[in-house]
């Protein structure tokens, strides 16, 4: 998963934008930017306003963001999919990008995937992206029976946050490897 650059430009260019969210948006859009940018793979998730709105049109908490009086601390995003897509993105016939514009709208889900979770430095190991995750999971198992929750993971501190989450929310863990 990248941030589109074109979101990026956007959002820098436009100075009222960030004033109204707040100091941590442009920290958080960094954040986005350093650990995502360096990654220019087709076949990853460029997340711009159309991703973000397909996203939502998958489930409604596919999309999750805390934030404080400073503006955003930590951005989540996950969506639901078919077991059968699930599997061939974790044995490489896919891309993440297929994966999310191939999962189908308004049908039976049974597996999650957590594409991202960022969260500024100074907000880590507080819970704050494994609550949002678990909420979300939850707003999504109200209406699908998650039965998988799959990461492609980039870091060992990525791994350990999916391990986490997959606990919490008694889901077997599976693992795109690279």
């Amino acid at each position: 998963m990248e941030f589109g650059k074109n979101l990026i430009e956007q959002i820098r260019s436009n100075s009222a934008f960030v004033m109204e969210y707040g100091p941590n948006f442009e920290r958080m859009i960094q954040l986005a930017d350093e650990v995502f940018a360096s990654r220019t793979d087709p076949d990853q998730i460029d997340v711009n306003e159309d991703v973000l709105d397909h996203l939502r049109a998958i489930h409604p908490a596919a999309v999750c963001e805390h934030a404080t009086e400073e503006g955003p601390v930590a951005w989540v995003l996950l969506f639901p999919t078919t077991e059968a897509l699930m599997n061939d993105f974790l044995n490489g016939k896919i891309s993440e990008r297929a994966l999310m514009e191939l999962t189908p709208l308004q049908t039976s889900y049974s597996a999650l995937y957590l594409c991202s979770a960022m969260v500024l430095a100074e907000h880590r190991r507080q819970g704050i992206a494994l609550r949002l995750c678990l909420d979300a999971i939850d707003s999504m198992r109200t209406e699908h029976p998650i039965q998988h929750l799959f990461v492609w993971t980039f870091s060992e501190e990525g791994r350990f946050a999916a391990e986490a989450v997959a606990r919490h929310a008694g889901l077997p863990l599976l693992l795109k490897n690279h």
